[in-house]
């Protein structure tokens, strides 16, 4: 029974290890293809390794494609506008084309799905640079 348990996590970790390589290949190909999302992909590869195995986590953290890609928003919880904008272009765009060929219940789920998107991205994630931005118009106006 024991031995069971032991088998079976070693199954999930290989799942969760192998599904973050996948973000981690998608994440890299929206670097040159702008219509996947680089920094939520890199997201899921974090999520994945994480649970997947400690040495691939440590790893992909110490990368420089987490550097670029995920090491400020990781420390400040934060995203510029210019970052949530491509982000949310990219998945609405998919959200079209997935209401487009939709029945009405799964077009409900769409819109629901994008709904919260937007909600996350601007309700939740604080926008680096919003305050400073605000107070140089208000600077300038002065």
């Amino acid at each position: 029974m024991i031995g069971e348990n032991e088998e079976m996590k070693k199954i999930v970790n290989a799942v969760f290890i192998a599904i973050g390589f996948l973000c981690l290949g998608l994440g890299t190909l929206g670097i040159f293809l702008p219509v996947l999302p680089t920094t939520p992909l890199y997201l899921l590869t974090l999520f994945f390794f994480a649970r997947g195995s400690e040495r691939f986590h440590r790893w992909f953290a110490s990368t420089k494609l987490y550097d670029r890609y995920l090491s400020e928003f990781m420390k400040t919880k934060t995203m510029t506008l210019g970052a949530k904008l491509k982000i949310l272009a990219t998945a609405t765009v998919f959200e079209a084309i997935g209401f487009y060929y939709a029945p009405l219940p799964g077009r409900i789920a769409i819109v629901v799905l994008a709904a919260i998107h937007w909600y996350y991205f601007f309700g939740v994630i604080p926008t680096r640079g919003a305050k400073t931005a605000t107070a140089e118009i208000d600077a300038a106006g002065e």
